[in-house]
């Protein structure tokens, strides 16, 4: 039998810790890539993370991966960050909500650090999710996973919404009651998810990143997402629908006229159609009715116009810094001009509720991320239909402006799990272009090229 001696054994423990720190820096870097998007994917499957326990897993979640991010680069030996212009307002935001908390300017100090814990948890999602989602392979992977979680999310709503007993996955009570759908106790809510991950497949069925079968099956499932909208009976998420299909059409229409993309929109208005008349019927057509006279009667119509006056008033008192993040439901009960039965514990409109937490600094931060967001997301959508990066930056796009609308009728972006995802995309559709594969042509033989030294071979990138 042979036996290795002493030496040989030292030289294979050499090269064995030589070896290992790469191979475990490269699943690190696995985790780094999928484990953001399994925390926002987590998030709506947990009731849309409004509960202290969800809470607690999203923020302890996001500071694990945030530590082992430095872990890697310790690893690695050396600091590399991938910047986001968006970086820059989220800074100055955190600056802001850090004011309020040192200088104790918010109304209740305890209510603003717990929310400010939330917005370090969305930031450092946003972080990690910058750095590891870097080439078009990997976001590939991840808007299939994502199309696939999103048609999951809509199956299991529309089958609760076919037998329905009241309970979230017909198991839970929820104790305060609440519209449910889906996996959201209030149906708005589950809607402004929709609006968010709807554009994924649909950007998918309309491009031309996968083969036939494929997008055929994407079409499919952004319709019967997109049915779920309209079976929820959310009025602001119908809105919202249809301006993200207002925008995806006037994208189709800059482009040349196919017979592919006329096949496409008929079959996915086809299979919508023919949902909403199967599953809707009378009681659809009754809700959208009742816009006019339900807004005199309910919190989500006539008193949501008397809520935005009171927040006016609230503004007007400090318009500068604001009540302080999270103090809205504390503050507003002396601003209040009606009576209800009601817990107003948010504005329903997110836009106000943004001017009384944080006054005009607060709300002029939002105003330069979302420009810093829609000029290098829209400066990357030429080529979307045969390019990863224009694909997922029209696909955020869509999504955050579905959202945005939204945002005007309700407080989409007061539920975590809504509000991370919404985050991660702005800052998926700012970032710099995907770095894609590129493979060696063999230069053509010529006078010229044949005294180039190799190094300056021709080369061009294959997507």
């Amino acid at each position: 039998m042979f036996l290795p001696t002493k030496t040989q054994s030292r030289t294979h423990k050499t090269r064995k810790s030589e070896i290992d720190p790469k191979v475990f820096s490269a699943k690190i870097a696995n985790i780094l890539l999928y484990g953001p998007f399994a925390l926002l994917m987590f998030g709506p499957l947990a009731f849309g993370a409004v509960e202290p326990w969800s809470i607690f897993i999203l923020e302890t979640g996001s500071v694990l991966l945030a530590l082992l991010w430095l872990y890697k680069q310790r690893l690695d030996g050396e600091l590399t960050i991938q910047w986001n212009p968006l970086f820059l307002p989220m800074a100055a935001f955190g600056l802001l909500i850090l004011i309020q908390i040192v200088f104790r300017t918010s109304a209740y100090p305890h209510d603003t650090l717990s929310e400010a814990l939330q917005y370090v948890a969305y930031a450092l999602l946003c972080f990690l999710a910058a750095q590891s989602l870097l080439r078009s392979s990997q976001a590939r992977i991840v808007g299939t996973i994502f199309a696939v979680y999103a048609f999951v999310v809509a199956a299991q709503a529309l089958l609760q919404g076919v037998a329905p007993n009241d309970k979230l996955y017909w198991i839970r009570t929820p104790h305060m009651g609440g519209w449910l759908y889906g996996p959201y106790v209030n149906h708005n809510h589950y809607a402004g998810l929709m609006e968010l991950l709807i554009p994924i497949p649909l950007v998918l069925a309309f491009g031309r990143l996968t083969e036939e079968k494929e997008r055929i099956a994407a079409g499919i499932a952004a319709a019967i997402m997109t049915g779920t909208v309209f079976l929820s009976g959310s009025r602001g998420g119908m809105l919202a629908i249809f301006v993200e299909f207002i925008l995806l059409a006037s994208v189709l229409l800059r482009r040349k006229k196919s017979i592919r993309i006329a096949l496409v929109t008929v079959a996915f208005a086809a299979v919508l159609i023919s949902l909403l008349a199967w599953l809707g019927g009378q009681e659809l057509t009754s809700r959208i009715a009742s816009i006019s006279t339900e807004t005199r009667t309910e919190i989500s119509g006539g008193m949501r116009l008397s809520i935005d006056r009171d927040a006016i008033r609230m503004f007007r008192v400090k318009p500068v810094f604001g009540w302080g993040l999270g103090t809205f439901p504390v503050v507003y009960p002396q601003f209040r001009t009606f009576y209800t039965n009601f817990f107003v514990n948010e504005a329903h409109n997110d836009y106000l509720q943004l001017l009384t937490e944080l006054g005009l600094l607060g709300f002029g931060t939002m105003v330069w991320f979302l420009i810093v967001f829609y000029r290098k997301a829209f400066g990357k959508i030429g080529n979307w239909t045969s390019e990863v990066t224009g694909s997922l930056s029209l696909a955020c796009i869509l999504g955050v402006t579905g959202i945005l609308v939204h945002s005007l009728l309700d407080f989409n972006l007061q539920i975590p799990a809504n509000a991370a995802i919404f985050y991660v995309f702005c800052t998926l559709g700012a970032a710099p272009r995907l770095l894609q594969k590129t493979r060696k042509r063999k230069p053509v033989s010529t006078p010229d090229t044949d005294a180039l030294p190799e190094s300056e071979a021709i080369q061009s990138e294959v997507v």
